[in-house]
């Protein structure tokens, strides 16, 4: 019974005390009432295409809407290859067929809510690596109707979460507010990074454990994720993501 009381109060500590914070501060937050009255358009963050002759990576997410938006961000991934004429938005959401291609323009708002850049690569690395993102995305075991389950998953983020894990090159995992990003597809309960750099256990994302260069050591618990990333030193919390101990990297910032 101590042992049960000790595991409740860590649990209460590590992921319910953060995650109610984070909540009263989204209460605070002015936002649409619904998603006919939010803001979908550009938010000009990004160069228009025509201008930018390089061929680009970006990974991007923004806070989703309603409580959610509390807990919880969408994400998304932009490619444009060398002298394309336009970028190429990979989303999953939760009608229809859930895998949409240019379903939103590439920097678009989410919920009215502006995106922010959680890794970019350009030129000739981004041109490699744009094949082997599309070959994920197309090999993606949700993409079919019904293939969409808003929590623990497989929903958005754990369809961004899968193409990272399948391109570990893009050398970035998803926030930890990103609640899904620990579904590990196709029922798997174990993943192991092809260059041996992050390893994952996950039962169905409800609760898990990561750990390895680019996972820092991270715990989940109902899709809430609490962590600390070694390498690049940063604090990781349920509801408010990433919080870094220095100032971030210039990949990670605006492109």
């Amino acid at each position: 019974m101590k042992a049960l009381r000790k595991l409740l109060k860590w649990i209460f500590i590590l992921f319910l005390l953060p995650a109610l914070a984070s909540i009263g501060w989204w209460a605070g937050v002015e936002r649409p009432g619904s998603w006919r009255t939010a803001d979908w358009s550009s938010a000009k963050i990004l160069p228009s295409p025509s201008n930018d002759k390089e061929a680009v990576i970006h990974i991007m997410s923004a806070r989703t809407g309603g409580l959610k938006g509390a807990l919880s961000q969408h994400s998304w991934i932009v490619t444009k290859s060398k002298n394309a004429s336009q970028y190429n938005r990979y989303d999953k959401v939760g009608w229809g067929s859930p895998v949409r291609l240019n379903a939103y323009v590439a920097d678009a708002r989410w919920y009215s809510n502006t995106p922010r850049f959680i890794r970019t690569i350009k030129g000739e690395a981004a041109e490699n690596l744009i094949p082997k993102i599309e070959q994920a995305i197309l090999t993606y075991p949700h993409a079919q109707y019904g293939g969409y389950k808003l929590w623990p998953g497989p929903n958005s983020n754990s369809f961004i979460a899968y193409v990272l894990r399948e391109v570990p090159e893009l050398g970035v995992v998803l926030p930890a507010n990103a609640v899904g990003r620990n579904y590990l597809a196709g029922d798997q309960w174990f993943y192991a990074a092809k260059d041996g750099r992050d390893f994952e256990l996950s039962l169905g994302g409800y609760v898990g454990i990561a750990a390895g260069y680019r996972s820092g050591l991270e715990l989940n618990f109902l899709g809430l994720v609490t962590g600390i990333d070694i390498a690049n030193p940063a604090l990781k919390l349920p509801g408010f993501g990433r919080i870094d101990f220095a100032r971030a990297n210039a990949s990670q910032k605006h492109p």
